[in-house]
């Protein structure tokens, strides 16, 4: 049913002449047109930003295409002059507290698209695919903020995080079952859904250890212990 309403939404967008960052149409006349609701078409949604084909903006709409990066000279002038140390550190001081923001001011929905997030990287088959999802968690807990200015913080800080080239080896195809991310996934979710802040700060800073501890096990670990 979920593919399938998929496949429906796609057919719709692509079959009604849109270009790219052309606005589609709220998900309440959605809703009526595909005769589903609103919470199903979020979910497909969600789908379909995954794979590039749409990207939402929270108080604007769903719009046509990948999304554009916020400012594209800003963002490389960032990327020539800060070093990976230096995003690592600006993560660990806004992410935990947009953690702590998301678990009181989340909804339902957002509490949804987390969960769908999370699920979507344990499933993943590949590096690619677990990272976009990845990357929409970390978004979506973000826009759980409701707080605009923190959105766009968190996404400058974003495109400049993606625009580094890390270097983290990849020897599998994907992630293992066990991979260590998907437990801490899940203890964030938990934080944020049972509205527990200072819980929700903590894992995401158990989190961003793990990762770094990977991604640079040489740093110093200063940024982390603040």
């Amino acid at each position: 049913m979920a593919n399938d309403l998929e496949q429906r939404l796609r057919d719709l967008i692509d079959s009604a002449g849109y270009r790219h960052n052309d606005r589609v149409p709220p998900e309440r006349e959605l809703c009526k047109t595909l005769g589903t609701t609103r919470n199903q078409v979020r979910k497909a949604l969600a789908e379909l930003e995954a794979q590039g084909r749409v990207w939402r903006h929270v108080g604007r709409g769903t719009f046509v295409g990948a999304r554009p990066v916020l400012n594209l000279q800003d963002v490389t002038y960032l990327r020539d002059q800060i070093k990976p140390e230096q995003v690592v550190a600006v993560r660990f001081t806004i992410e935990p507290e947009l953690c702590r923001l998301a678990a009181r001011h989340a909804t339902r929905s957002d509490r949804e698209q987390m969960t769908l997030c999370a699920d979507r990287c344990r499933k993943a088959e590949d590096w690619r695919t677990y990272e976009a999802w990845d990357n929409h968690l970390h978004h979506a807990i973000a826009r759980a903020t409701g707080n605009q200015l923190f959105l766009y913080f968190f996404e400058t800080l974003n495109s400049v995080r993606r625009s580094i080239v890390w270097g983290q080896p990849r020897e599998t195809r994907g992630p293992s079952r066990d991979y260590v991310s998907f437990s801490e996934h899940d203890a964030i979710v938990s934080a944020i859904a049972s509205k527990d802040g200072d819980a929700a700060a903590r894992a995401m800073n158990m989190h961003l250890r793990s990762v770094y501890s990977r991604v640079l096990p040489d740093r110093d670990n200063a940024a982390g212990n603040k």
